[in-house]
């Protein structure tokens, strides 16, 4: 009775080793026939016995699963996580060499998928594929920097911060060694994707004076991408406390006083911005793009005097300013609402008649003003559909048919 009894479990033993690889033959088939999807669903089955097989067969099944979830071309992440998974299972073991090949094609099929989603606008997918991406690759922190930009673009502030933070914490640059060389015949310097490239050709003589350089630091840009993300939010205590340590090592940085400025102007604390500010004007007096700023600034305060007198200062500096002369236009087309309000209010008297027609000269006179503007904008971006089209209803407005209709036919001629 004994005998009987270790017989049925040893068949019983035998049964289910056999089912084991069976299951686990049908899988590598349908994956050398090219039928991953089948191949897929048959790792359930063979998953259910994982617990009973033996490390041979166990480690066959793990790379054959992650072949079959990594599949040809694939972009589903849920997919490539299990195949990346699957690999990393078998790092250290016999099949260390076809797992970490298998982890550079699970890597670069994610980073690939995330550079389409980028490039169609789909920030937040490419963010969490770059995510995954860093989480199997060798440590490569590029991904996480790539990862945390997309985040920042889909304005995933929280997921952005905490990557970017992550990154400085860990002392993170993003330099490589980049390899330029001299076009002999030009005279120009040019960089080199890599240094056997640049090496051939200075072998050919063709390019001359070989050298190789570190490429600027990321740590400039994590910096400001915390502080506007902490401003954004207003962690405004966090972005003062950043932009201190930043200006420690670059005390006269006009970026960073300005966005400390901006900072304390939120906070209404407008001593402090102010002497930024003069601070700022004395370090930088010739920057048409501060000045500029500061005009925004100042028009999103409702300081319209001053900021006048920003977006002047800029055209001064540049002439070519195109959107210092777009505010001013807009700034002074700002008081044609009150010019509508008061011409809408009057009644049908004499009086009201007279006045009506006082308020459209002054309409009109208002609006030319700003038109002048507007013109020199579309002189400058003469593509600029948004541009035209209010300069249209503007003529339209200061019953200019002739203006009206030459712009019209401008605007038809873009479309």
């Amino acid at each position: 009775m004994k005998t009987k009894i270790l017989f049925a479990i040893a068949f019983a033993v035998t049964s289910m080793a056999f089912a084991q690889k069976k299951e686990v033959k049908a899988i590598e088939k349908a994956i050398k026939s090219g039928s991953y999807g089948e191949a897929k669903s048959l790792v359930g089955a063979a998953d259910a016995l994982l617990g009973q097989m033996d490390d041979k067969t166990k480690s066959k099944f793990m790379l054959l699963k992650a072949q079959a979830f990594l599949g040809v071309d694939n972009k589903n992440v849920a997919d490539l996580t299990k195949a990346g998974e699957a690999f990393k299972a078998l790092v250290g073991t016999k099949m260390d060499g076809q797992a970490q090949t298998g982890l550079s094609n699970v890597v670069a099929a994610l980073v690939n998928s995330a550079v389409q989603d980028q490039n169609t606008d789909k920030f937040s997918d490419a963010g969490a594929k770059l995510e995954k991406a860093y989480a199997f690759s060798n440590d490569n922190k590029d991904y996480q920097y790539y990862a945390a930009s997309n985040y920042l673009n889909s304005k995933e502030y929280d997921k952005a911060a905490a990557i970017f933070e992550d990154l400085m914490a860990t002392g993170y640059t993003g330099q490589v060694n980049e390899f330029y060389a001299v076009n002999a015949a030009s005279g120009e310097e040019k960089k080199f994707d890599n240094k056997q490239e640049r090496d051939i050709v200075v072998l050919s003589k063709e390019y001359v004076k070989p050298s190789e350089r570190l490429s600027e630091s990321k740590e400039n840009v994590i910096t400001e991408y915390l502080i506007s993300i902490y401003s954004f939010q207003d962690k405004n205590d966090k972005a003062l406390a950043m932009l201190d340590t930043a200006l420690e090592k670059k005390p006269n940085d006009v970026k960073l006083l300005t966005s400390k400025s901006n900072i304390y102007l939120k906070m209404d604390k407008k001593d402090e911005y102010r002497a930024i500010i003069e601070k700022v004007l004395q370090l930088d007096p010739n920057n048409a793009e501060l000045h500029y700023n500061l005009g925004v600034t100042a028009d999103q305060q409702g300081d319209d005097a001053t900021a006048v007198e920003y977006y002047n200062k800029a055209i001064e500096l540049d002439a070519g300013y195109a959107n210092a002369y777009n505010n001013l236009g807009a700034l002074i087309l700002r008081k044609d609402a009150t010019f509508v309000d008061q011409m809408n209010s009057l009644g049908t008297s004499n009086a009201d008649f007279d006045k009506y027609e006082s308020l459209k000269v002054e309409r009109k006179a208002n609006i030319r003003k700003a038109v002048t503007y507007m013109e020199k904008v579309l002189e400058l971006k003469p593509d600029n559909a948004e541009i035209a089209n209010n300069l249209l209803n503007l003529y339209q407005v200061l019953e200019d048919t002739n203006k009206a209709d030459a712009m019209k036919a401008k605007i038809d001629a873009m479309n």
